[in-house]
């Protein structure tokens, strides 16, 4: 007689309320992931609209010109920087970096344009392929190799400008002046180089088989040289990219000012940083992409411009906003992790 009883593993299985029932990723899962690529943008456009509506000057066309100007070069600097920390890296030598590409593009101008793009690019980025050599092949930490370059790169730009005293000027009338100061449908060249730039940083990242292998040299390194990944070749090709970013954000800043200015660039690299981890990129390495690079520094020139908009707060308040800011992103990251992880 079985009538009263159930057979062994006919009940239906319970499903937990995060997992789909064709075993694909749950409501809480889609939901961390969201959060994690596209919280920045949705604080940008918070604090867009909340300043906007505090502030009468806030979305006129000179305001929001000037920030996308101001925010060209820093996004050039983050693009690099995004692949040098997808990878798992990081790089602070973009700041020195970026002053010493504004000094020589500024002192190569005198001999045509082309030598003032070209000589920023050839120095920054051999010094981005040594970065690169020394942590691949010789396995020391990004850390110490970079600190050691920005101190070599501040060192190089001191002894080419006389210890500072020398400042070198772009001709107003030349065509690399027009790459900083001039405009393309009413917007910014430097911005049309930009917007440009991130679109090839996108492709780059995700559609391209370098791009997979900057993921997986992020994602796990071991396993990635085991796929047959060249870890090396990808970690030197990163920071040369970081190298050549940083040396021609530095010549598009200073055909926009038109002089090759010797104290610009100090924190910048932090800056950088900033914005790529507020963009949802981690810094563990081996999930990112270029656009949330480009939120992150959108979001840090509004909290800018609306310090600068309130007036009675002096410019040492950002640094207090964008660290607050950046420990409360990562603890973000942190925790949306490990619920991805756990569901």
């Amino acid at each position: 007689m079985t009538t009263g009883t159930k057979e062994a593993g006919t009940e239906p299985a319970v499903v937990p309320e995060d997992v789909e029932q064709d075993g694909g990723p749950g409501r809480g899962e889609r939901f961390s992931a969201l959060a994690q690529q596209h919280g920045a943008l949705v604080t940008l456009v918070v604090a867009m609209v909340a300043a906007s509506l505090s502030f009468d000057t806030f979305l006129t066309g000179d305001n929001l010109e000037n920030m996308a100007l101001s925010s060209a070069f820093l996004a050039v600097v983050a693009l690099g920087m995004t692949f040098v920390i997808v990878t798992g890296g990081i790089d602070l030598s973009v700041g020195s970096l970026f002053a010493l590409g504004g000094v020589l593009a500024a002192w190569g101008s005198q001999y045509g344009t082309v030598v003032a793009l070209l000589l920023p690019l050839a120095v920054c980025g051999l010094i981005g392929v040594v970065n690169g050599l020394l942590i691949a092949r010789s396995g020391l930490a990004p850390f110490i190799v970079t600190l050691a370059a920005m101190l070599g790169a501040r060192g190089i730009l001191l002894a080419v400008t006389d210890e500072g005293s020398r400042t070198y000027l772009v001709d107003k009338d030349s065509f690399f002046a027009t790459l900083g100061q001039g405009s393309l449908l009413g917007i910014g060249v430097p911005i049309w180089i930009t917007v440009v730039l991130f679109v090839l940083g996108a492709v780059v990242l995700r559609r391209t088989r370098f791009g997979q292998y900057v993921y997986a040299v992020g994602g796990n390194e071991d396993a990635a040289a085991l796929m047959g990944a060249p870890v090396a070749r990808t970690k030197i090709a990163v920071y040369a990219l970081s190298g050549l970013c940083a040396g021609l954000a530095g010549a598009l800043n200073a055909a926009w000012l038109v002089s090759g200015v010797t104290i610009l660039g100090t924190g910048m690299e932090l800056e950088a940083i900033s914005a790529v981890v507020i963009g949802g990129t981690l810094l563990s390495g081996g999930f990112g992409f270029v656009s949330g690079a480009l939120v992150g520094v959108l979001l840090l020139k509004v909290i800018q411009n609306v310090i600068n908009q309130i007036g009675s707060l002096d410019s040492a308040y950002q640094q207090v906003v964008s660290g607050a800011f950046l420990a409360v992103v990562v603890v973000a990251q942190t925790w949306l992790g490990r619920r991805r992880r756990v569901l």
